[in-house]
């Protein structure tokens, strides 16, 4: 038993949220309580949703918002219907190697790619909302006119970004008038040019912003500082409907976003873990966690190899998740020593169409015709419909430039490139960029007689770039094989594994480490360094391990449970 306050079977120091008309977790107190502010209006989940995503661009401003990309996955229960909207946007047309022959900047105008997240909530919306936009809207409206207080947290995140704080339109909103220094704790911090920008799209819808006043002002901005983006960008920005991909985990499928999403990375870890008897090897061993990091370090190899805008290249997705190939990975693990150096895989062999006759990225110069620093929330209603949303401006505010007039802080995007020809997601004007970003819905087979049936079970997510499905590995594991509530999954210590060579941003190089939470049993990690990994040990509750937010859905009575990573300023809202 756990020795800790809200502890059930390990330690937890927060309870599980719980409600029955609705729940939503999220990176913002504040954001949460927006997206419950809807349902209770009689929105459902959909809208609900757009709510908290809108607030957390307004009360989480260095890490989302509607100068940025996501991914929604969206679950109607009616019609037991699952679909993921990728609202991602492409480089610029204007974005040629040639251009960018010195590198890419980590910050600045030209490392701003084309903004898709306003298209993904406009399409879900349209899709499946009840309430009218200007009313799911509203409560973003309110926060970022009205304004709110500076947490501890994004205080510090303000002082920390010297661009930020010194660009005249960014540090005119995020810096105090009287010294000049970050906002402080407890400070106010209002945002009326975003307000009166979601206002005119609340108004206007996406036309706005795409093809209308707030994108030209983007547009004369970017110009202004010698950058890339034009109207044109802009007007032939679209979000798509994607079917999401899946795997088995013991008696759960879990459903990924696919292409040019890393969420394949997930699935796969799962496929090969799955040749093992997790449950048995205990929750925290080195036996265990040796494991997991060897399937993330395979996964993340064929990312390498493989994995593009599948606009461009053809991704050989169903033989990375075919169960034969993940046998085959399996078997090459050391149970006894980590891996120095870990080769991609040939999942071409178990994909059902053939290998393709040309390079990746040759042969093919455009999309083909197809029927339709980051924050995760996840939101469900009492009718069972579920959404699990990521959305980013990169790293930590984006470019670190207000837009203008505009009140919006621009991504810095472009530092996902790679920039060698022969990479398989090297930059070409127009071509999405492959992201971390990775929505995660579990559901069960049902008891029912009914063939097929599923209920949705779990839905879970975190930022964190290439932490993200290492995670949310981790979170699935410490649920099914160690029988956790959704709290106790998302505060258990967490490690993260970075890979020299597998990073997603510039330069993509990096010293090979096995980062730990210090919590972690320290016998275990020092059978782990004994096996050969590269430990460097974190503080307790090191926020490099990602920020989760999980649900469970009960299957005998349809109670919510709420669970939201005390690591930062997440929180979790049930009524």
């Amino acid at each position: 038993m756990s020795s800790t306050p809200h502890g059930v079977r390990f330690d937890a120091h927060r309870p599980v949220v719980m409600g029955r008309n609705g729940m939503v977790c999220a990176g913002h107190p504040l954001a949460a309580q927006a997206g419950v502010s809807i349902l209770q209006r009689g929105g459902n989940a959909f809208d609900a949703a757009i709510a908290t995503a809108a607030a957390l661009g307004v009360v989480e401003p260095l890490m989302s918002g509607i100068g940025g990309d996501g991914f929604i996955m969206a679950y109607r229960a009616e019609d037991d219907s699952l679909r993921v909207c990728n609202g991602t946007g492409a480089a610029p047309y204007a974005a040629t190697l040639e251009r960018y022959r010195q590198g890419i900047p980590m910050k600045g105008i030209l490392s701003v790619s084309v903004p898709g997240l306003l298209n993904a909530w406009l399409d879900t919306h349209e899709a499946y909302g009840v309430l009218p936009l200007g009313e799911v809207l509203a409560p973003a409206i309110r926060l970022a006119e009205d304004g709110f207080p500076v947490s501890h947290y994004l205080s510090g995140a303000i002082a920390s970004d010297s661009l930020l704080c010194e660009f005249p339109t960014s540090r005119a909103i995020f810096t105090r008038s009287d010294t000049g220094g970050a906002l402080l704790p407890g400070d106010i911090l209002r945002q009326s040019d975003l307000a009166r920008t979601l206002s005119t799209i609340a108004q206007q819808s996406r036309d706005a912003f795409y093809r209308g006043s707030i994108g030209e002002a983007i547009v004369r901005f970017s110009e202004e500082q010698g950058g890339l983006l034009t109207m044109a960008d802009l007007n032939d920005c679209s979000a798509r409907w994607q079917e999401p991909i899946s795997t088995n985990y013991g008696d759960y499928t879990v459903y990924e976003a696919p292409p040019n999403s890393s969420g394949h990375i997930l699935l796969q870890e799962l496929n090969v873990i799955r040749q093992y008897d997790m449950a048995s090897l205990g929750f925290g061993t080195a036996e265990s966690i040796h494991l997991m990091v060897e399937a993330k370090k395979m996964a993340f190899a064929d990312r390498e190899a493989y994995v593009a805008d599948p606009d461009y290249i053809d991704v050989p997705v169903a033989g990375m998740l075919s169960e034969e190939y993940a046998r085959e990975r399996a078997q090459l693990i050391d149970r006894y020593h980590a891996s120095s150096r870990m080769e991609a895989g040939d999942p071409w062999r178990y994909q059902p169409e053939r290998r393709p006759a040309t390079p990746a990225g040759v042969g093919r110069r455009g999309p083909r015709t197809e029927e339709e620093d980051t924050t995760c929330f996840v939101v469900a209603d009492r009718a069972g419909n579920a959404v699990c949303q990521l959305q980013s401006i990169q790293s930590g505010w984006g470019s670190s430039l207000v837009a203008g007039n505009t009140g919006i802080l621009l991504n810095n995007r472009m530092t996902y490139w790679h920039l060698e020809p022969d990479h398989v997601d090297c930059l070409q004007p127009g071509k999405r960029v492959r992201h971390t970003m990775n929505p995660v819905m579990v559901f069960r087979s049902s008891d029912s007689a009914s063939a097929g049936a599923r209920r949705l079970t779990y839905v879970l997510g975190t930022p964190g770039a290439d932490c993200q499905v290492q995670s949310n590995m981790q979170i699935i594991t410490n649920l099914v094989d160690h029988g956790m509530t959704v709290q106790e999954a998302v505060e258990a210590p967490r490690w993260k594994h970075v890979g020299d060579g597998t990073e997603s941003t510039v330069p993509h190089t990096a010293v090979d480490q096995l980062l730990m939470e210090s919590r972690f049993d320290q016998a275990a990690i020092r059978q782990l360094r004994g096996m050969g990994h590269p430990v460097h040990e974190l503080g307790a509750w090191d926020g490099v391990t990602g920020r989760e937010m999980a649900l469970y859905i009960d299957p005998d009575t349809g109670a919510l449970h709420g669970a939201a990573d005390p690591r930062y300023d997440g929180y979790a809202i049930g009524y």
